[in-house]
């Protein structure tokens, strides 16, 4: 295998899959990425046996076709050490994979491309298809919700619930949950089965590892339309030479409906930039902690305040449109601010019922993002 290949789409393509790969791995092959060079052009894979994510490109000069596995971090420094304006040439003889540029050359062991493992799909239950910039924008709005490291597995991944033409994206910790649809198109399905898969609710859970790599992925595709295919413990969603294929969650998700059918008849309308410039300022002087904010409703007006252990405070008023009794709630203010920021548009509906129920935040002109944060003690 031997092949010339500019400096900038080599790294832009190493960059984007060297993120599945751990530094630290039992199977010295893992700390690799598969290099394939064939006709359809030059492919690298990067895998944690969990999740599987390859880019290419067809910007070759020239080429001999082939295949090994490259270390990773090592081949990412050398092209990142590179002239932004080089041209690379890697050149495999043997188990050794010479890289050299200008003046510079180097030369690395490689393993061979048979070791390396491969996530195999299986037989597909369910394909559709989406615009990649609309399915980045589904992510965008629910995934900053998921569970980092909880003992309930499911919470560190994401939902994905297909019901008809709408693909629903549902995230929570257990303290706030974010949940989006988008319409799709469904795929490979015979006319007379449509009709009853548009009647089936299918669930499956994404980890949250592979759903980070897929909004990097779906982002550097931009408006090109995806393909991802789903089985029940399997997902993989391809683009060109562009492929993720990822592990499912074996789990049942939380039924994430009651959560959000709070039936709050505190309600009101505020403008959302101003509400997350005022919750940035009292975070401020917040519990280092617990994050936590006071929001007090008063006849026509809205108080947020926030005090930490040093007994420092800070507290400011909007005024709104509000007639109802008096409460008293707290949330973390972080949640509040994470939920703001996600959701697009000038204004953001508020919905509350009383002093120890969840917030309901969404937009009063796009209902399609709803996001929802339980209280906390004051």
């Amino acid at each position: 295998m031997k092949f010339t290949i500019d400096r900038e789409s080599l790294l832009s393509t190493i960059q984007l899959v060297s993120g599945v790969v751990e530094s630290r791995q039992t199977m010295p092959v893992l700390s690799n990425l598969r290099c394939v060079l064939n006709d359809d052009g030059l492919c690298f894979t990067g895998t944690d046996q969990e999740v599987a994510l390859s880019a290419g490109t067809t910007k070759v000069v020239t080429n001999v076709s082939g295949a090994t596995t490259i270390p990773s971090r090592k081949l990412l420094d050398i092209c990142r050490s590179q002239g932004s304006a080089a041209e690379i040439t890697l050149d495999l003889k043997g188990s050794r994979l010479s890289i050299s540029s200008g003046r510079f050359n180097s030369s690395l062991a490689t393993l061979p491309s048979e070791t390396f493992p491969s996530l195999e799909m299986g037989d597909i239950d369910l394909s559709i298809c989406i615009e990649a910039h609309r399915l980045a924008s589904l992510l965008e709005a629910t995934s900053f919700a998921m569970a980092q490291q909880d003992v309930r597995y499911f919470f560190n991944g994401m939902l994905l619930e297909i019901e008809g033409n709408t693909l629903r994206a549902v995230a929570t910790n257990g303290q706030r949950l974010a949940t989006s649809i988008v319409s799709v198109a469904i795929v490979d399905t015979p006319v007379d089965d449509i009709a009853t898969e548009l009647l089936v609710k299918k669930q499956f859970i994404v980890p949250g590892k592979s759903i980070n790599e897929l909004a990097r992925m779906v982002k550097k595709i931009g408006k090109e339309k995806v393909e991802m295919r789903f089985n029940y413990n399997r997902l993989q969603v391809s683009c060109g030479l562009m492929q993720l294929t990822t592990k499912l969650i074996d789990a049942q998700y939380p039924e994430y409906q009651k959560v959000m059918a709070t039936g709050g008849d505190k309600t009101f309308t505020l403008n959302r930039l101003e509400l997350r410039e005022v919750l940035s300022r009292i975070a401020i002087l917040s519990n280092e902690v617990y994050r936590n904010v006071k929001l007090s409703l008063a006849s026509g007006v809205m108080t947020l305040s926030a005090n930490n252990p040093l007994k420092e405070e800070a507290e400011e008023t909007i005024e709104i449109d509000y007639n109802g009794e008096e409460v008293e709630i707290g949330f973390n203010v972080v949640y509040l601010i994470d939920a703001l920021k996600a959701l697009k548009g000038d204004k953001v509906d508020i919905i509350l019922q009383n002093s120890s129920s969840a917030m309901l935040i969404s937009n009063p002109d796009d209902n399609r993002s709803v996001f929802v944060v339980s209280p906390m003690m004051l």
